[in-house]
């Protein structure tokens, strides 16, 4: 060993630096293959202490005994080289002798590294300083730029005077203009003035060093170009600071038309108060105003329509020859979602209709007025010449076709084909069906021929995280694994298996695993994950001492459910060679076994008699036996969450393991834990499996999950919702509030996936529309639901042609909000009541709904033109006998 890896071991930076100092080029680089091999040893033991202690020294002394600049910008932005603390005043040194073009190439290939890579920026600039090079603009140096000019306030000066002294200022901003998610940088410093990103720019373009024509263009272009709300609102505060004049304003007339159609809310009324200035100036024709209203009035922003009918409205009344020209972009916003959008735009054109001179403008707006609603077509039919409506068609329902389960295939045939599929339920969630025939798979080819699996496995083992001799990778699988009570997905339950395989938990520790006892955890989810954990922990411990054939639980459908035959045919085979039953497993496929088809279930049971086994016997009666009656279900507040709380299944408790019987027992959210290790919901399909017959057992015990995504704003829970629709048993009361909750989601991906629980539970006859619509209106009076959310989730739901079925569910969801609008409600009306007053008006024109609602009268009659009151309008005339054609 050299001395110098003696003193890279050791830690002793100060001596490294020295004796490099004191090398030639070619000693370094003969020293270097030493380092390497260092590196790799010191890679397997990373968070230990002497690995810790030799990293810095090990990243000096690499970056100086190197050649290549690509070899050393690789050393330096390596991921197991990112913390050790070394100054950047250090590998300068280390790197003061090379040449000038070597430092240049090194400091472009160090700012070519994404962002990411922690590359210190004092590092690159100080290269770039001692090479004399034209500055990167790379995505990785520009955010570092950002940050050092940014955020280096203990200098005392302002954010603009250190921009007034760098010397690359001009290529920087140019390039910061071009970069992607940077506005939470520039809001750091976003005092007004010149301590403010948007204040100093705006001074420097006003002073010279900027280039005004140029730095106002790349704004424009970098607010067309779109990005995240923090770039939007950033560059918005750029732009309105360089106060652009009326001629920079219309040179860019189609800039800002292209803003106001397509930019985000923002952005887009900056835009429409530009152009709306230059055209009530007069700088602009009327064909900009009708291209730029065609735009606007498709937005669903209703700020941004009201502004542009007012500007529409301002223009007509000054110049009657604008009508021919304007009106047809009034009419655009016929067709609004927004009732009371359409019906200004009514107005606008009735008021202005008689100055139109051409015949086909005339019968433009006359066939535009067919996209109004009802009421306002009516009116239209006299004022611009629209005809009647036709006597409308017998409604018909558009529902989604019953989704029909898969059934799984057969298990992999050999080796190779079960490693693939392993391989791919670990990189990836296959859900039940991929996770259900993975683990027959293991279980089948361990009993035929272990060494052979071993060996097929072996590409996907050795990409596990707890494979190889890392201490570090021990301790976690300690953790993870050694408790016996440990919480499953199947991601989780496949390692198990390929650890026990490969021998890295002792036959005694697998032995604990599956010996009764009392729970660990006392949360919602314990006795479901209890009873997935425990058919892992029992085949587990069987691979290692009495490997099991086959499993007998492994569905028959994507759903979890197993058929009876295929049971009693197991049972037989299992009879024929010999082999213990698992009891787990046994449990298990009691609780999997379709029991609804009541005739092939009773012809399954005299075959499962006939076997003559304990197992036969048990099967026998269990498909015999009545349906379970579930248990009572009661609900109670905990602050904004409403929840659910079940009693007793005796049929659960008798003749199962003791891990199976906690599923029967009661369960209350008020009572057990809410905090536990089942934060991430991707057990919630296997769960599903457990009890496919059940699924308001399951329900309930994920309710306070479900109301997470609506009143926590957490996100990815309600994905389980169409599987809980797809599943078997009583939609009930669990099931249905569930539901309610996804519907009122924060995110869209967890509402979309309400909306499809929706259809396929109404699809399947299953929905209870005045037991959801209840609960929608509790849970939105009770604050855990949001009106406006809740809105556009049931506008979706209509859209696909189930208007009957949401009217449904808003018929028993709005008496409750409207009766607060009384004397003696509330002080003022729920927010985005006139959101959900609208989908309902939609929903009851379409469907031809008729009848009286509860407290809308009171809605109606209310003065003034709000969104709640123009649409509670509209609603009762909707569901009037009698409507005008």
């Amino acid at each position: 060993m050299t001395t110098l890896t003696e003193a890279v071991r050791a830690g002793r930076t100060a001596e490294v630096v020295g004796l490099l100092d004191a090398m030639t080029d070619a000693e370094r680089r003969a020293l270097f293959p030493e380092l390497k091999a260092l590196r790799k040893e010191l890679r397997a033991t990373r968070w230990d202490g002497p690995s810790r202690r030799a990293y810095p020294a090990l990243y000096v002394a690499g970056v100086a005994c190197q050649t290549g600049a690509a070899g050393v910008a690789s050393w330096i932005a390596a991921a197991d080289m990112r913390w050790p603390g070394v100054s950047p005043a250090v590998l300068l040194r280390v790197l003061a002798g090379r040449e000038t073009d070597w430092l240049a190439d090194l400091a472009n290939r160090l700012a070519q590294r994404p962002a990411t890579a922690q590359v210190p920026y004092e590092l690159m600039s100080a290269l770039v300083r001692l090479a004399g090079c034209p500055v990167p603009t790379t995505d990785a140096y520009v955010r570092g730029w950002v940050q050092q000019v940014g955020g280096n306030w203990r200098r005392g000066n302002t954010l603009l005077e250190r921009l007034r002294t760098d010397p690359h200022l001009a290529p920087l901003v140019a390039a910061l203009f071009e970069v992607n998610d940077i506005g939470g940088l520039l809001e750091w410093a976003a005092d007004e003035g010149p301590a403010g990103w948007h204040g100093a720019l705006a001074q420097l373009t006003a002073e010279g060093p900027l280039d005004r024509r140029a730095t106002v263009d790349a704004c424009v272009a970098r607010l067309l170009r779109g990005g995240t709300n923090a770039d939007h609102r950033a560059f918005l505060r750029v732009l309105t600071s360089l106060a652009l004049t009326r001629e920079e304003q219309r040179e860019r007339v189609a800039d800002w038309v292209a803003l106001a159609s397509d930019a985000v809310s923002p952005v887009a009324s900056h835009a429409q108060s530009v152009l709306g200035a230059l055209i009530l100036e007069g700088q602009l024709t009327y064909r900009h105003l009708a291209d730029m209203s065609e735009a606007v009035l498709f937005r669903p922003e209703r700020k941004l329509v009201r502004a542009q009918l007012v500007l529409l409205g301002k223009v007509l009344a000054r110049d009657a020859a604008a009508a021919d020209e304007l009106l047809p972009a009034v009419a655009q916003a016929f067709g609004h979602e927004d009732a009371g959008v359409q019906e200004r735009a009514l107005k606008l054109a009735q008021r202005h209709v008689k100055k139109v001179r051409s015949a086909e403008v005339r019968a433009e707006l006359a066939s535009a007025a067919h996209e109004l609603i009802p009421p306002l077509r009516a009116q239209a039919v006299g004022s611009l010449g629209a005809a009647p409506a036709e006597a409308a068609a017998a409604y018909e329902e558009v529902l989604p076709l019953v989704p029909e389960p898969t059934r799984l295939a057969p298990a992999a045939a050999s080796v190779v084909e079960l490693a693939e599929e392993v391989g791919a339920a670990l990189a990836s969630d296959t859900g039940v069906t991929g996770f259900e025939r993975a683990l027959d798979g293991l279980v089948r080819h361990a009993h035929r021929d272990r060494d052979a699996l071993l060996e097929a496995l072996e590409p996907v083992v050795s990409r596990r995280w707890w494979d190889g001799a890392d201490p570090f990778h021990d301790l976690r699988l300690e953790h993870q694994f050694g408790d016996a009570r440990g919480g499953f997905d199947g991601f989780a339950g496949l390692d198990l298996l390929l650890i026990t395989l490969r021998g890295k938990l002792s036959t005694a520790r697998l032995h604990a695993a599956i010996r009764p006892g009392a729970p660990h955890r006392t949360c919602m989810h314990g006795a479901l994950s209890r009873a997935f954990d425990a058919r892992l922990w029992e085949v587990a411990y069987r691979i290692r001492t009495d490997p099991l054939p086959f499993l007998l639980s492994t569905p028959t459908w994507s759903t979890g459910l197993l058929e009876p035959d295929e049971l009693v045919e197991r049972l037989d085979a299992y009879r024929r060679l010999g082999a213990r039953v698992s009891a787990a497993d046994f449990a298990q496929a009691l609780l999997r076994v379709r029991r609804g088809d009541r005739p092939a279930a009773a012809a399954a049971a005299e075959r499962a008699a006939a076997l003559g086994t304990t197992e036969g016997r048990r099967l026998a009666h269990w498909l015999t036996a009545g349906a379970p009656v579930l248990p009572a279900i009661r609900r109670r507040a905990s602050g904004p969450h409403i929840l659910a709380e079940s009693g007793e299944l005796p049929t659960l408790r008798e003749d199962f393991p003791d891990a199976f019987r906690a599923l029967g027992r009661p369960s209350s959210a008020f009572t057990q834990s809410r905090y536990c290790a089942h934060w991430s919901g991707s057990a919630h399909p296997h769960w599903l499996a457990v009890l496919p017959e059940l699924r308001e057992l399951v329900a309930v015990r994920i309710l306070r999950d479900l109301s997470a995504v609506a009143v926590d704003d957490s996100r990815g829970a309600a994905s389980v919702l169409p599987l809980l629709a797809e599943s078997g048993g009583e939609a009930g009361e669990a099931t249905h509030l569930c539901v309610a909750y996804g519907l009122g989601a924060r995110h869209s991906e967890d509402r979309l996936a309400a909306v499809d629980a929706l259809l396929v539970l109404a699809a399947r006859g299953q929905l209870d529309a005045a037991r959801l619509g209840a609960d929608l209106g509790e849970l939105v009076r009770h604050g855990a639901v949001k009106p406006i959310r809740l809105a556009e989730s049931l506008r979706t739901a209509a859209s696909t042609g189930a208007y009957a079925t949401v009217w449904g569910l808003l018929g028993h969801a709005l008496p409750p909000l409207l009766s607060d609008l009384a004397a003696d409600g509330p002080a003022g009306p729920v927010r985005g009541l006139g959101d959900l007053l609208a989908v309902a008006a939609e929903c009851a024109e379409r469907s031809g709904a008729r009848g009286d609602l509860p407290h809308l009268a009171r809605a109606a009659d209310r003065r003034g033109s709000s969104r709640l009151v123009v649409e509670a309008r509209r609603l009762r005339g909707a569901l009037a006998t009698e409507v005008a054609a």
